[in-house]
């Protein structure tokens, strides 16, 4: 199978991806939760189950702005920014004036400082990573163009994967939170793992057939692994898009970051990093 001598359409389809995300990225922004933009989350149940204008009209009676509701059944999870205790106290009197069954299930409240913190750290996170990748996977396979290969594989799905959400956010109103960052560093190892043992193969293949050209040796190695990997992210996928279709909303968009994160880990593997190890190889020989 001569998977490879699609690496022009491969190249293509990927610069596209890229820029579109980074387009949104740059043009759109993002929908952050509290855990970045900072701000409190109240969740309760209302067994009266009040529509949320009239939990809305709570807020603007007592001058605050109107919060983002989500329901599910008794429980109202609000989302909202920043109040103090006495604030709290008189929206409290006035919830159980619209129920008196009200019971608080969660208050909890985070400052910005702690939200850029948040970002702070998974930035660094996913430098720290690409380092140690490229340093393991380069001594490990004896060839610096196998690190640089994965490294950049695991920006390009990272790129994408953040892009994703900012079109998300402006068509669908996903928000950014913390979820989102383990969905994001899951995805990264994920990704990694598929390359790493389509590198293995090659490497195994090297010893085996020296011969070989580096095209013919990817091309078959992406043959003999193709198969496991599909089936391996295909049970992942369909275990994820029945999170996304019949789970709650509080794990709807943890879900589909993760099922965004496979599929693209999943064709960056074949269509990304072999690629790009093969554009390597292509300039030592020049030199």
């Amino acid at each position: 199978m001569n998977i490879m001598k699609f690496r022009p359409l491969f190249y293509v389809f990927s610069l596209c991806l890229i820029l579109i995300s980074i387009f949104s990225i740059v043009f759109w922004g993002f929908k952050s939760s509290i855990d970045f933009s900072g701000g409190s989350n109240w969740v309760m149940t209302l067994p009266s189950l009040p529509n949320q204008d009239s939990v809305n009209s709570i807020f603007q009676e007592n001058n605050l702005d109107l919060p983002q509701i989500i329901t599910n059944n008794q429980t109202y999870s609000l989302r909202f920014k920043n109040i103090d205790s006495d604030q709290k106290d008189k929206l409290v009197i006035s919830i159980l004036k619209l129920d008196p069954d009200y019971k608080e299930l969660k208050f909890e409240s985070l400052g910005p400082v702690l939200g850029k913190e948040l970002l702070k750290k998974t930035i660094y996170a996913v430098i720290l990573s690409a380092f140690a990748l490229l340093i393991f996977i380069g001594s490990r396979f004896k060839d610096i163009s196998f690190g640089s290969a994965a490294v950049l594989a695991m920006i390009h799905d990272t790129i994408i994967l953040i892009g994703s959400f900012s079109l998300f956010g402006h068509f669908f109103g996903a928000e950014l939170d913390s979820l989102f960052v383990t969905a994001l560093l899951t995805t990264l190892s994920s990704s990694v793992h598929d390359t790493v043992v389509t590198f293995n193969r090659i490497k195994e293949l090297r010893r085996q057939n020296y011969k070989f050209n580096w095209v013919e040796l990817a091309n078959e190695a992406v043959t003999e692994t193709l198969s496991r990997s599909l089936n391996n992210s295909m049970t992942i996928i369909f275990m994820l898009l029945s999170l996304v279709v019949l789970g709650g909303s509080t794990t709807k968009w943890f879900a589909t970051a993760l099922l965004v994160g496979v599929i693209c880990g999943t064709y960056s593997s074949i269509g990304v990093a072999i690629p790009l190890v093969l554009f390597f190889k292509r300039d030592k020989k020049k030199k």
